[in-house]
């Protein structure tokens, strides 16, 4: 086992089995396990154990600068992310380990992980699709793989039903698709198609989305998932990477328009007979494009001062190039909605995971993350 892997397990064993005392999860309430599945806004470091020159990682500073330790883990922030608060708010420490962390090297510390928190499975750049990104990920059918690989080893474990019962009282949080949008958006761009065979890719995307969504869902709930916290694709063409294709540094209006398309095509496909499908099942949808477009109409009422800028990178808006040891760094960190140019800050991060779990209700539909995890 190399020096990087036993120290981001030394850190790392800060987040498995600790209740977190004020986050609003309680004890009394938590879930036995949380398992995550995802792109780069949940990673907590399956890329950096992923082989080749073209992965996104972010195994160096300055990610991770106000992490405990200041030690990046493979988060693409500068502390928490999204998956890390919503285990806190559930009553964990924060996210349960990378998957490759401990596999397939350490077969006992899978298993005893698996059963007593969870483990992630996210993977930045990943997609929904399997071309997105291919090669340089872990795209979703991958991570449902793995998720069926630990499943078989916690039912060698400790038998059938008891497995089948624990996660059937976890929670499967699930937050993918932003690569899948960029991808097809900058594909668009590109061709500079017309109108009406842009709206005719867009029905075709969204219905190669929704088609693989849902054989997500329906294989975790064979394996035994019954709540789903699942978040909807951001505003995409907001991120300061997209504003910078722009030389007045505006959002992106057409990969925003794409993303709202996926996360009403996604609405749809679970009010209009999944859930039905999958009985005993319930989940709650975080409507991430919703509270960023919110927190970025007003940002001083979030408490923040810069909506535009990446705080960590180079170039326009910091956004033309990634976060490197010789990056300029912004000085108030906390004051940034955005770490760097695609993903959140540490306190953006923990904004939506506060409103997904129990903040208005219009951030989630048709319960809160709060409801679900207490749900029986």
């Amino acid at each position: 086992m190399g020096f990087l892997r036993v120290l981001l397990l030394c850190l790392l064993v800060i987040c498995v089995q600790v209740l977190v005392v004020g986050t609003g999860g309680g004890g009394a309430h938590r879930p036995p396990a949380m398992y995550v599945f995802g792109s780069s806004i949940l990673d907590v470091g399956n890329n950096n154990y992923l082989p080749g020159p073209a992965v996104g990682r972010a195994n160096r500073r300055f990610n991770g600068i106000d992490f405990p330790t200041s030690i990046p883990t493979g988060r693409f922030s500068n502390g928490y992310n999204i998956a890390d608060y919503v285990a806190k708010n559930m009553g964990f420490a924060c996210s349960p380990p990378a998957y490759l962390s401990l596999a397939p090297n350490s077969s006992v510390a899978l298993v005893q992980t698996a059963l007593s928190s969870g483990i992630n499975y996210a993977s930045g750049g990943a997609g929904i699709l399997d071309s997105t990104n291919a090669g340089n990920t872990i795209p979703l059918s991958k991570q449902v793989q793995y998720f069926n690989a630990t499943r078989t080893k916690m039912v060698a474990a400790m038998g059938p039903h008891a497995a089948t019962t624990l996660l059937s009282k976890s929670v499967f949080l699930i937050g993918i698709g932003n690569n899948d949008m960029f991808a097809s958006a900058l594909a668009e761009r590109a061709q500079n198609k017309f109108a009406a065979d842009q709206e005719k890719d867009a029905a075709a995307l969204y219905a190669d989305l929704t088609s693989n969504y849902t054989a997500t869902m329906t294989e975790l709930y064979a394996m035994g998932a019954r709540k789903f916290a699942l978040i909807g694709v951001g505003l995409q063409g907001c991120v300061p990477g997209a504003r910078a294709l722009s030389p007045a540094g505006a959002c992106w209006a057409g990969l925003n328009e794409l993303s709202a398309g996926f996360d009403a095509a996604l609405r749809h496909l679970l009010a209009g007979g999944l859930s039905a499908r999958l009985p005993g099942a319930v989940y709650s949808l975080g409507d991430c494009l919703g509270f960023t477009r919110d927190v970025l109409a007003h940002p001083r009422a979030s408490g923040f001062d810069d909506a535009a800028d990446a705080c960590c990178g180079g170039g326009r808006l910091s956004a033309e190039a990634e976060c490197f040891p010789d990056s300029t760094l912004c000085a108030d960190r906390d004051r940034h909605v955005f770490w760097d140019r695609a993903h959140f800050s540490q306190r953006m991060a923990f904004l939506v995971a506060r409103a997904f779990y129990d903040g208005p209700a219009k951030y989630t539909t048709p319960i809160s993350f709060k409801q679900l995890a207490q749900s029986s």
